[in-house]
């Protein structure tokens, strides 16, 4: 891979970490709420070598610390992108509340975006009708409130990371020790109760603005992610003009870190349709 530049850059009163690295046309990859830019170490590897590949840890997730204050995220990708001189039109790659990020970025700046693909995500505002682990997401937040962020870590794990009708013997060891120690960090940032997230105001939600986005789009989701996100990529595929999809076998809702090789596949293909 090509030479990797790192550092912290100073974004609207928060160090955001960042890792930049080769050339072409730029590739940035947005990390899913429960984890941080490692999600993506080995999309990182793979696609610096075609691409100016960035990856992120936003303020508040891995090494980019909480601070007090107000903030928005889609201002500090943008204040981001500025101070690294990624010059658009960019392909934005994001995974859960990454690809919330990467759709209302593209919203706001549609001339900004030259592709989308979106992994595990749905729009601001999207309502549904689907069953999910309502006693699971009980456990952890009065596990959260109780203090008790090791068992909240491990139930990110089987909610997201094991995800639909699995269980932790049906998925790679490796992959979910690492995607437990991120969501570890994740959640022992968030009881710090620094910062709060203001999002902007719109006349319209994402959900119902998704015409609107007219870029390529690739909704990559996994089989055993939670019925909701799978319901959220057929309603994307069918709101958006020029989408496709891809449904990765026995995977939940980080796929490229269960299935590298078919998710790298599947969005390579992609890339060089854009």
């Amino acid at each position: 891979m090509s030479t990797i530049r790192s550092g912290y850059a100073a974004i609207n009163g928060a160090r955001l970490y960042y890792e930049l690295a080769g050339s072409g046309a730029p590739l940035v990859m947005i990390h899913a709420g429960i984890a941080d830019c490692r999600m993506w170490d080995g999309e990182f590897a793979a696609f610096a070598a075609s691409h100016q590949a960035l990856r992120f840890d936003m303020r508040g997730y891995g090494r980019s610390l909480p601070v007090e204050g107000e903030f928005n995220l889609q201002d500090d990708l943008s204040a981001l992108l500025q101070s690294l001189n990624i010059a658009a039109p960019l392909n934005l790659m994001g995974c859960s509340m990454g690809a919330g990020l990467a759709i209302d970025f593209a919203l706001a700046q549609p001339a900004m975006a030259a592709s989308l693909i979106l992994v595990g995500g749905s729009p601001q505002g999207l309502e549904l009708d689907a069953a999910g682990p309502d006693d699971l997401f009980a456990e952890s937040e009065a596990a959260f409130e109780a203090g008790d962020l090791e068992r909240v870590a491990e139930l990110d794990m089987q909610i997201w990371f094991d995800g639909w009708v699995r269980a932790r013997q049906d998925v790679d060891p490796s992959a979910r020790r690492k995607a437990f120690e991120m969501a570890k960090l994740v959640t022992e940032h968030e009881h710090k109760g620094i910062g709060r997230h203001k999002r902007k105001a719109a006349t319209k939600s994402a959900a119902d603005s998704l015409e609107q986005l007219t870029m390529p789009a690739l909704i990559i989701v996994g089989e055993n992610d939670l019925p909701f996100l799978r319901l959220a990529a057929d309603y994307m595929v069918q709101k958006m003009p020029q989408t496709a999809k891809v449904l990765i076998p026995n995977a939940g809702h980080l796929p490229n870190m269960e299935h590298p090789a078919v998710f790298q596949d599947a969005v390579r293909q992609f890339l060089a349709r854009v």
